[in-house]
C-alpha cells in the first residue's frame, strides 16, 4: 500500500485548481457528459475537467467549460482559453456589484441550460450538479 502513496497523492492532486485558484472552493458540474470542478475568483473562472473522456479535443471541452463557468458565475462567459484540462474564462460581469458588462459573451448566447435538480454522486462526498444544455 505505501508504494502506491505517491501514485494516490498525484491522482488526489488531478482536479485541485491552479495556484491562483487553488484556496477556492470548488463546484462540480456535469455539462453534456463532461464533469468539471469550477471555481470563481474575481473576474476569472476556471474550470478543470475531471472525468475521463477519450481524446477530448478543445472545441467541444471549450464550450462546455464556458457554459459550467456560466452556470456557476452567473455571468456570461467573454473568453475561454486553455486546454482539454484544464480551462480559464473571463467573466462578462461585475459579480460584486451585480452588473452585467456591455460586452458580447462567447458561449451563452447559443445554449439554454436546464437544471433537473440532480444530483450525481452525492454519496461519495464528491457529488456534483447535473445540467443538459442544448443548442438553440
Amino acid at each position: 500500500m505505501i508504494r502506491y502513496l505517491p501514485l494516490l497523492m498525484v491522482l488526489a492532486a488531478c482536479s485541485a485548481g491552479t495556484p491562483y485558484f487553488r484556496d477556492v472552493p470548488a463546484t462540480r458540474v456535469a455539462v453534456n457528459g463532461s464533469v468539471f470542478d469550477v471555481r470563481v475568483r474575481g473576474d476569472i473562472a476556471e474550470a478543470v475537467r475531471v472525468n475521463v473522456q477519450y481524446a477530448p479535443r478543445l472545441g467541444p471541452i471549450r464550450d462546455r467549460a464556458g457554459l459550467a463557468m456560466a452556470q456557476v458565475s452567473g455571468c456570461p462567459i467573454l473568453d475561454v482559453l486553455g486546454d482539454a484540462a484544464v480551462t480559464v474564462g473571463v467573466l462578462g460581469c461585475d459579480r460584486e456589484a451585480g452588473e452585467r458588462l456591455l460586452l458580447t459573451a462567447v458561449s451563452t448566447p447559443n445554449y439554454e441550460c436546464v437544471d433537473y435538480g440532480i444530483y450525481e454522486n452525492v454519496g461519495s462526498g464528491y457529488g456534483y450538479q447535473v445540467f443538459e444544455c442544448t443548442p438553440y
